[in-house]
């Protein structure tokens, strides 16, 4: 196969969320609740939730920045791409990665929407989350048919009102939900506990994948204040490999046939996984009394889970150790991790050893299956799909890139010394200082 006919589909993309997300999607008597964007005497666009301050928009949308940048979050829309919160720029974007459908994950709201259960009153907080819900579906995906597959937020704090948004958002096309991989974290009961079942139920009835994104729940913790940032950059991704382990346990996931995405968390160390697992479950089954329903944990774990990855040459050497029907391929546009615009020649060099079957399920028949969505369809079939094709329709997108301001230049003498996670977790601080304070203006 060359790199031109390949087909791409991303599991794991995100979105700034534009400050009219709200305007379309309200009836006039909650337009004086809905969330509505501010500008600070700094400059910084932020968005206000309940009266609150919700910090920092950017949230790593450094796409198309200047690599020495990538440290300094963008605190306003004209400090990044405007594919990061403009739909039809967005596709630009995609058109000249070569990138055909992606699942945009939220960003303001939390990758679960958990800003929306910190509502004063949990009926306008609902209401808000569907609003949300709406817009992403209607406008966002929406507007370019088959280019982005619908995922909605659930209020999983409320599982019956969970399941109803789940029935009422399948309705309307989506084919993922985003939550919580740990609810515990937010006070609330485990996934194993039995109050989760009617939202179980919801998604198996209607088909629709569970995706647990990276820094949702179960936490990827800094070693120290003094330790050197890309440490944890490094150990981020297989952090999820907690959360993989607890919802593989989950009886539910056997019981209502579910599946799980796990989002993000790239797929090298997944092979260990699978091995410790089984070998965890054939020492220490007679007194831990597991069940995985007469299968081996590995089996299960490859009838009922999706992974992704970037970039990640070891795991694509290695893929009969993990099986080539559950790996699927993300871009994480506009995050540091993203390779765009160059996101199909790093992704070629990492597969072409693969046979063209292989090469077609994990860069795209893997995510339209497990996701259940037809783009290639949608789209008028696969000539019009590919890498080569929908690059063809971008040669005006200009991918050069910029400076916004980055870090000071060094003066006489000066040098530089490793960013540490205290630096960034101070500078997330200031950044999110001004969480709960009432709008001003």
């Amino acid at each position: 196969m060359k790199l031109q006919d390949m087909i791409l589909v991303s599991v794991d993309d995100h979105i700034v969320e534009p400050g009219d997300m709200y305007v379309n999607n309200l009836p006039k008597e909650w337009h004086d609740r809905a969330p509505r964007m501010g500008k600070d005497a700094n400059g910084a666009d932020y968005w206000i939730f309940d009266g609150k301050r919700a910090g920092a928009i950017g949230l790593n949308a450094v796409a198309g920045r200047t690599k020495e940048e990538y440290g300094c979050e963008p605190a306003s829309f004209d400090q990044m791409r405007p594919g990061s919160y403009n739909i039809d720029a967005r596709i630009d974007d995609m058109n000249v990665n070569g990138i055909l459908s992606s699942i945009n994950f939220p960003s303001v709201v939390g990758f679960d929407g958990s800003r929306f259960m910190q509502f004063d009153d949990p009926a306008v907080g609902l209401r808000m989350l569907q609003a949300y819900n709406d817009w992403h579906i209607d406008e966002w995906c929406g507007k370019h048919p088959g280019r982005n597959i619908p995922v909605a937020i659930v209020p999983f704090w409320n599982p019956e009102e969970a399941a109803r948004e789940i029935e009422r958002t399948a309705k309307k096309g989506v084919r993922t939900i985003t939550m919580c991989d740990n609810p515990t974290i937010h006070g609330l009961p485990s996934i194993h506990n039995e109050c989760y079942k009617p939202m179980w139920k919801a998604l198996a009835d209607h088909n629709v994948v569970v995706s647990n994104h990276i820094g949702s729940g179960t936490p990827a913790p800094h070693a120290s204040d003094e330790t050197p940032i890309e440490a944890w950059i490094t150990t981020m991704p297989i952090a999820i490999a907690n959360s993989a382990a607890d919802w593989l346990n989950l009886k539910a996931v056997r019981d209502y046939d579910l599946k799980v995405c796990l989002s993000e968390g790239g797929i090298g160390w997944i092979p260990y996984f699978l091995e410790r697992s089984d070998f965890s479950h054939q020492q220490h089954r007679a007194w831990t009394h597991s069940d995985f329903g007469g299968k081996l944990p590995s089996e299960v774990f490859r009838e009922h889970f999706m992974t992704c990855f970037i970039d990640d040459a070891f795991g694509l050497k290695n893929i009969d150790a993990i099986g080539e029907d559950m790996i699927a391929y993300e871009c994480d546009y506009p995050h540091s991790d993203c390779l765009w615009p160059e996101a199909p020649e790093r992704l070629f060099e990492t597969i072409k050893h693969l046979s063209d079957t292989q090469i077609d399920k994990i860069s795209h028949r893997n995510a339209l299956r497990f996701f259940d969505y037809d783009a290639i369809g949608i789209l008028g079939g696969r000539e019009n799909c590919t890498v080569g094709a929908l690059r063809a329709l971008a040669q005006h997108v200009d991918t050069t890139e910029r400076s916004y301001g980055g870090p000071a230049p060094l003066s006489a003498g000066e040098s530089r010394r490793p960013v540490t996670s205290g630096d960034i977790l101070r500078m997330f601080g200031s950044v999110t200082a001004a969480d709960g304070e009432l709008e001003k203006a």
